[in-house]
């Protein structure tokens, strides 16, 4: 089954100021700050919804085929995902904007100064599916996550004219769109993913209730946080999976991106549904063990015990099996 992944790719660069802001700011100067923190600590790390799930998807062994903007700068991220199952070979590389990036101070109150700059990702509505699709031979499903929203409304479109199934995720776009947008993106969608927020807010801004968007979409996965997942069809019984006990909680940073990584895998291999988001819940609760949303390993024997553990020897020994 071959899936293509699109979204962002963006790299955060994240800083640490051991004073506090606070004391740095005079009451009547707001109006004219000019300020710069000497800084303790810099960490960068890759990201991106896209290609955090990409990266999920090829260390399950999925392949991917990711479809996103970046600029001439990507090569060393593109060396990492290609180094961990990812096919790149679908990025548009911008002639004259760096790749996304989100750079942000912290300070010791852990109160934060950020900016996101969009770069490349705003020409990712320059790129056509069918291009993707004659390349490896057809997509079977296309994710469509938080991206440039003029990418997003053309993926979407070029799915339904062209047939293809697609996966409607908008997550951290939710809230600029308005009900309109939302409409378009999720109307026909084999698959609709969101947390319980994003539930609501989806609710809210589209005017359609819980049944009237059942009734537009295949399946509706709603991420519970620790709680699990639960998929909605209509007419059928909700699926709920619970997920495995945590070693630690580290970082809730790429969550669920990580979850969607395993779900669709599970699809790629053809497995339950109810199996697909065991997967996707085992992902992710790896990843909540580590800071950074790439940063974890996804060793296959420690994998499989702790899922045999929270799920059982009969759903281990299905996904055993195309694991190895």
């Amino acid at each position: 089954m071959r899936i293509a992944v699109t979204g962002s790719i963006a790299t955060d660069h994240l800083m640490t100021f051991p004073g506090r802001f606070a004391d740095q700011l005079v009451a009547d100067q707001l109006h004219t700050v000019s300020l710069s923190f000497l800084v303790d600590k810099l960490d960068v790390r890759r990201g991106g919804v896209a290609a955090n799930i990409a990266f999920g998807m090829g260390q399950l062994g999925t392949r991917p085929i990711l479809v996103g903007a970046a600029g001439a700068d990507f090569d060393e991220y593109r060396a990492w995902l290609e180094r961990h199952g990812v096919d790149t070979d679908s990025v548009r590389i911008s002639d004259t904007l760096h790749t996304a990036r989100f750079v942000c101070t912290t300070d010791a109150d852990h109160n934060q100064i950020g900016s996101f700059y969009t770069g490349a990702m705003s020409e990712a509505r320059l790129i056509e599916l069918k291009t993707v699709a004659d390349r490896v031979g057809g997509l079977d499903l296309v994710s469509i996550g938080a991206d440039d929203p003029e990418a997003m409304l053309r993926h979407t479109e070029e799915c339904r004219a062209r047939s293809i199934p697609f996966a409607a995720d908008f997550s951290q776009q939710i809230a600029r769109m308005d009900g309109e947008e939302i409409r378009i993106l999720l109307d026909g969608a084999t698959y609709l993913f969101s947390n319980e927020y994003e539930k609501g807010l989806i609710e809210t801004k589209t005017g359609w209730s819980d049944e009237e968007i059942l009734s537009r979409v295949g399946h509706r996965v709603t991420t519970l946080g620790a709680r699990g997942v639960r998929i909605e069809r209509t007419g059928e019984d909700p699926i709920e999976v619970g997920t495995p006990d945590e070693e630690r909680k580290a970082d809730p940073t790429g969550v669920g991106d990580a979850f969607r990584a395993g779900f669709l895998s599970g699809l790629a291999w053809g497995v339950s549904l109810e199996r697909a988001a065991q997967i996707g819940c085992m992902l992710a609760t790896l990843v909540i063990e580590t800071v950074g949303t790439q940063e974890y390993q996804l060793r296959r024997g420690h994998f499989m015990e702790r899922f045999t553990k929270a799920y059982g020897d009969e759903a281990a020994a299905e996904v055993q099996a195309h694991l190895s």
